[in-house]
């Protein structure tokens, strides 16, 4: 095993360990990382930052960069909703923005920069529920106002009489 492959291992078992929700998110927009990586390009160039002489020669700092507009993945309704909520990710040319220099391997931070478009879109597809407005019942505002009386006879019982 080459020192990237080891690196890849570790970053894994540490998602393994974080139980970072990308799984629950592919399940639920029916999508696989295969799928997304079919439609995603990458742009790569030279991070700042740890490194030593490897950030001056290898470009490891990953952009992926995601169409939402022409993507096969989502229905209209969902584009429409991704587009509403993701505005601010959006780069000049209309593509969902994902930018990744953590680690000094360019591999490792593709795997982490699709992971965070997992999250993001999975995150951007949930729709709230939207509140039911209920009475409180009367049984509910009686018991309460009954505790309070309670409660305050209970303080009165304990005040003393300085009148004398």
């Amino acid at each position: 095993m080459c020192k990237f492959q080891i690196a890849i291992a570790l970053y894994r078992l540490q998602i393994a360990y974080l139980k970072l929700p990308t799984d629950n998110y592919l399940c639920a927009m029916n999508l696989n990382k295969a799928d997304l990586q079919k439609e995603v390009s990458y742009k790569t160039s030279r991070s700042g930052g740890k490194g030593g002489q490897n950030v001056n020669k290898v470009s490891t700092k990953v952009e992926l960069l995601f169409p939402i507009e022409t993507s096969l993945l989502f229905t209209d309704d969902e584009k429409a909703l991704l587009l509403s909520k993701l505005q601010s990710r959006f780069n000049k040319d209309g593509l969902l923005q994902v930018i990744c220099d953590e680690e000094r391997s360019q591999l490792l931070n593709k795997e982490i920069a699709l992971e965070r478009l997992v999250r993001i879109l999975g995150e951007a597809l949930i729709v709230p529920k939207v509140r039911k407005k209920v009475k409180t019942p009367k049984s509910v505002i009686a018991s309460r106002l009954n505790n309070k009386k309670l409660q305050s006879a209970k303080k009165e019982s304990r005040r003393k009489d300085f009148r004398d």
